[in-house]
C-alpha cells in the first residue's frame, strides 16, 4: 500500500490527478483563462480577435467545457480548441463548404455540417472565416429548431 492510498483518496481516471478523500474535484470544469494560458503571443492575439468578433454578432453564451471554449445561442454554433501551435476552430453550417482553409468537414447531424479551420495568427480572423462564423450564428437557431421539429415528428 502506498502512502497516498494509506492517506485515503483516489486517482481521477480522466486527468490522473490524485484527489484526496473528501476533496472536491471536477477536471471537466475549466475556464477560458486556463485553456489559453501558455499560448504564444500570436495565438493569444488570434484568440482575442476571434472572441471579440463573435461577441459582436449578438447575445450568446461563451463558456469553457473540457478542452474547448464554446460559443452558443440555444445550441453551440462554434467552438475553439486552443492547442500549442494552433487554435482549432470548428463551426456548424447548414451546408458543406469547399475552401482551402477548411481542413475537414464532418456531417454532425442531418442538418448541420461541422467545419474545422486552423488559426495561427490574428490576420487569419477575417473574411471568409468571420463571414462563416456570422452565418453559423445567424442560422444556429433555425437549424436547431428544424432538427427539434423533425425529432418531434418522428416520435
Amino acid at each position: 500500500m502506498t502512502k497516498r492510498q494509506a492517506a485515503g483518496g483516489r486517482e481521477c481516471y480522466h486527468c490522473r490527478q490524485w484527489v484526496g478523500e473528501g476533496e472536491q474535484h471536477d477536471c471537466w470544469t475549466t475556464t477560458e483563462k486556463a485553456l489559453t494560458t501558455g499560448l504564444s503571443e500570436d495565438l493569444i492575439d488570434a484568440w482575442e480577435r476571434l472572441r471579440e468578433t463573435a461577441l459582436e454578432f449578438g447575445e450568446q453564451r461563451v463558456y469553457a467545457s473540457h478542452r474547448s471554449i464554446m460559443f452558443s445561442r440555444k445550441a453551440c454554433y462554434f467552438f475553439v480548441r486552443p492547442k500549442k501551435k494552433v487554435l482549432e476552430v470548428c463551426f456548424f453550417l447548414g451546408r458543406k463548404l469547399k475552401a482551402p482553409v477548411v481542413r475537414q468537414t464532418l456531417q454532425s447531424s442531418k442538418l448541420k455540417t461541422a467545419h474545422l479551420v486552423h488559426v495561427t495568427h490574428r490576420d487569419q480572423v477575417e473574411p471568409p472565416l468571420t463571414d462563416w462564423l456570422r452565418e453559423a450564428f445567424d442560422t444556429s437557431e433555425t437549424l436547431t429548431a428544424k432538427a427539434r421539429a423533425k425529432a418531434r415528428k418522428s416520435r
